[in-house]
């Protein structure tokens, strides 16, 4: 089959004396004529080459699925006198949502059946839910079109009708006052879709009478509202980066006015929660670049009255915390590993619940009532399938509520997990979690996927993969690189791979694919990398950078067009990540970007093998960005390796909503890594 070849429409774009032309900058247009056409002949490219694997893909499919509890239940939630339950049925992709009143003998309720709800739909997401203190409305939240914009409706609980209410483009959370009169809800820009407008509904009036609560006007900042724990008031953040602000009002009455925490202050990071008499901050204040817990009286929060609660470590990055009335609960991370407090309120004493393993993740569920003596925790490794545990606040009993079955002969004995340490550049220590199947290591397996991210100081934990099951099982070993960019190691593992640090990313990344190279777990023909979204950039500039390290590399909707896309505020998204990328109208960002953007430093040379997948209505990364860059590297490219090219003219960014959807995608970027390393037969 012919290679696409899009057409060229060269644009010169100038800024601070710097020219750059592109050739591909119409398919910006989402409405140009030639780009249905091109998207079309790379999804039949595509189809064309992976045509072979079509049996491979149904059986990894199939044996992914098989080891899923299709038919299943979460665990209940007790609220506001019900208790809560999410269900899968056999052959149904979405949940079930029903309740219970009072004990979990009674009569169930249904709330929802997405399954019902998404028929005739070719993209369904059902974001959320809320109930009124009353327990007789239900406000919930869909998207029908992959855009991060949802229809905000209402159902009466009594008679099961939907209201006549109805609000569009939101972001798909609300709350609602305590005297059930009001839900306040977040509204996006409809250019760029930026979060920055609150309003209050009142039920029963159309949407167009709503009220204005509050809006952003500083481009850097997003916004959203909810409902404090203590169902005392109502929150409004408002977040760039690396400033915070917030507003409260008393809860109980819709009429309440907001009134402001504290004003913003350029650097200050901070997040409030109530409890009792006092309000408690998690804040960066006075250099805490690890977080620190202070706390205020409610009736004062002026900064001069904050006081600390938990004193900062530099050694130790405060994440999380949950309140109890006799107890309360730290989540921080040491040495990139999750460590979990119980503290009596009374007598101060500190106990940490023991958690096991080499590598692994935990942090608390979901713990909705204060009076409760029993705290829910989530603990998962790479081998160990996905647990929540509880355990009795003044006993320390332990008890194991509910492990993710999975279907089928697994035996995690069979696997390892383990954390090394590589090297970087400028000599720090980075960490990589990696599992595989003891046999296949002993067999000197040397395929293997390294998975990274590394921005916006997000932390890939060590999570366990039902599907990852078919790699580990024929050889592969699956590795994440914890670089900088990430949160891992503290705040200042997350500082030092952004803005003008960036490349520290980059580096990182490398220099975890040369360790995993000289220590003998993988070789420049067997190693494959793999990132999504700002994890796609890392994999763009790898690709240019040191393409001899991979025999292939998959980009999951990549922002790979970083200098034209940071340049138009127009794009949603774009203003707000000033403050993680810079500002290119600062020739000094500008060139740093420039220096690093995969899409402006493709060059002749020889690239690995590629996949690259993209989402037509994707609101984070813009379609263009990977469809630009994949006509680039064929223009460029001086290889005959695969490059191949797939864009869901259904989905966005997070690609399919069904459950069994989502397992085809994974099953088909599978059977490509088997395809290009020969392993037709598996």
């Amino acid at each position: 089959m012919k290679t696409p070849k899009a057409a060229e429409y060269p644009k010169l774009l100038e800024n601070h004396g710097v020219a750059r032309v592109d050739e591909f900058y119409w398919m910006n247009e989402r409405d140009h004529p030639d780009l249905i056409p091109y998207l079309n002949a790379e999804n039949a490219y595509y189809q064309h080459h992976m045509k072979d694997c079509e049996e491979l893909v149904d059986k990894l499919y199939t044996e992914i699925r098989s080891r899923i509890k299709e038919d299943d239940e979460s665990l209940p939630v007790f609220k506001n006198g019900y208790w809560y339950i999410s269900k899968t049925k056999k052959d149904l992709q979405y949940p079930i949502f029903t309740r219970r009143k009072g004990t979990l003998d009674a009569e169930e309720e249904l709330l929802f059946d997405v399954n019902q709800m998404a028929e005739g739909h070719s993209f369904y997401q059902f974001a959320s839910y809320k109930i009124n203190e009353a327990n007789s409305i239900v406000a919930f939240c869909v998207d029908t079109v992959s855009r991060r914009e949802y229809l905000l409706r209402f159902k009466d609980l009594k008679t099961g009708a939907l209201l006549k209410d109805q609000i569009e483009k939101t972001t798909g959370s609300c709350c609602w006052s305590n005297d059930n009169k009001a839900v306040y809800y977040t509204r996006k820009d409809p250019v760029t879709l930026r979060a920055y407008r609150i309003y209050k509904h009142i039920i029963g009036t159309e949407s167009e009478q709503d009220q204005l609560v509050y809006e952003e006007s500083d481009t850097e900042y997003t916004v959203g509202v909810y409902k404090s724990k203590s169902k005392a008031y109502i929150i409004i953040e408002s977040a760039s980066t690396n400033s915070t602000e917030y507003q409260y009002c008393d809860a109980n009455s819709h009429e309440a006015s907001f009134e402001i925490f504290h004003k913003r202050e350029k650097g200050l990071e901070y997040s409030i929660a109530h409890y009792g008499a006092h309000f408690y901050i998690l804040t960066n204040k006075d250099g805490a670049f690890n977080f620190k817990l202070m706390r205020t009286s409610t009736s004062d929060t002026a900064i001069g009255n904050w006081t600390e609660f938990i004193e900062h470590n530099e050694a130790i990055l405060l994440e999380d915390f949950e309140f109890f009335e006799s107890h309360y609960c730290i989540d921080e991370r040491v040495n990139g590993l999750s460590r979990l407090k119980i503290i009596d309120w009374n007598t101060s004493e500190c106990y940490i619940i023991p958690l096991l393993g080499e590598t692994y993740v935990a942090h608390f569920q979901t713990n909705v009532e204060f009076n409760s003596t029993k705290l829910r925790y989530f603990y998962s490794s790479m081998t160990k399938a996905p647990s929540v545990f509880e355990i009795d606040l003044n006993t320390k009993e332990i008890e194991l509520l509910k492990q993710q079955e999975v279907q089928g002969t697994y035996d995690e004995d069979q696997y390892e997990s383990k954390r090394i340490w590589a090297t970087s550049e400028d000599q720090k220590s980075i960490p990589i979690s990696l599992v595989y199947h003891k046999k296949h290591r002993a067999e000197n397996s040397k395929k293997l996927i390294l998975y990274a991210y590394g921005s916006y100081g997000s932390t890939i934990d060590p999570y366990f993969s039902i599907a990852r099951l078919s790699l580990l099982n024929r050889g592969f070993t699956f590795a994440i690189a914890h670089i900088r960019g990430g949160e891992y190691l503290g705040r200042p593992w997350y500082d030092s791979g952004k803005l003008l640090h960036k490349k520290n990313t980059f580096n990182d990344y490398k220099s975890c694919a040369l360790h995993l190279i000289q220590q003998g777990y993988t070789t420049e023909s067997s190693l494959i990398g793999m990132g999504g979204s700002a994890g796609g950039l890392l994999m763009g500039v790898a690709l240019n950078e040191y393409p001899q390290l991979f025999k292939a590399i998959i980009a999951q909707v990549p922002f790979v067009d970083v200098v034209t896309t940071m340049l138009d505020e127009s794009i949603p998204l774009t203003t707000g990540e000033y403050e993680e990328w810079g500002n290119p109208n600062n020739p000094t960002f500008f060139d740093y970007m420039k220096s690093y953007s995969p899409y402006d430093n493709v060059v002749p040379q020889d690239y690995p093998h590629l996949l690259i997948t993209a989402g037509l209505h994707d609101s984070q990364v813009q379609y263009w960005e990977p469809a630009k860059w994949v006509a680039r590297l064929r223009k460029n490219k001086t290889d005959q390796n695969l490059l191949l090219f797939e864009i869901n003219m259904d989905t966005g960014h997070s690609g399919a909503s069904g459950r069994f959807e989502s397992i085809k995608e994974v099953a088909k970027e599978y059977a490509f890594m088997f395809k290009v390393l020969d392993e037709h037969q598996v």
